[in-house]
């Protein structure tokens, strides 16, 4: 599915704009069942997860957050270990999605850096997390967004990255 890399063509972005998942409210983190994988995908998400306390398996960041610069998560995971990648805008990368890949399979440093953007990183993050697996990330401007993986929400991922181009 992640061989290469897809693209978001334009004329696709409003099926894009429908959320997955609930609403989570910050005070709900405390009470997330911690024997199942916990990723979090956003500088934003990833930083409020760390300030209450709970370090997610995997954390998937960028440094920005609507389309400003966003330091406070990247200054707190500076001297952590991880995994770097490069990803464009409105792209998955097919080495961005293998990099998602390995972290699952345990292979990787609970930290990837996306050099680009990483929104669109939800899509191989759900694709690849174990059933069962909490997914949160953020909604912009509004809130935070979990998912608890499930096969019908990995088809509706297969659904949306099959309406992405192959880029060349």
């Amino acid at each position: 599915m992640f061989g290469r890399a897809l693209t978001l063509p334009p004329s696709e972005r409003e099926a894009f704009k429908e959320p997955l998942g609930r609403e989570l409210p910050e005070s709900d983190i405390p009470s997330l069942n911690r024997q199942t994988p916990l990723i979090t995908v956003g500088d934003v998400v990833s930083l409020t997860f760390r300030m209450n306390g709970v370090k997610p398996d995997l954390s998937i960041y960028d440094g920005v957050t609507e389309r400003r610069s966003m330091t406070e998560f990247a200054e707190l995971v500076s001297e952590e270990p991880k995994d770097e990648v490069s990803n464009p805008a409105g792209t998955i990368t097919a080495e961005m999605a293998d990099m998602i890949r390995k972290s699952m399979e345990g292979s990787g440093t609970g930290l990837i850096r996306v050099d680009g953007e990483e929104d669109l990183a939800l899509l191989p993050v759900i694709h690849y997390a174990p059933i069962g697996s909490n997914v949160v990330y953020g909604w912009p401007g509004k809130c935070m967004m979990l998912i608890t993986t499930d096969e019908l929400t990995k088809k509706k991922v297969a659904g949306l990255v099959a309406r992405m181009e192959e880029k060349e």
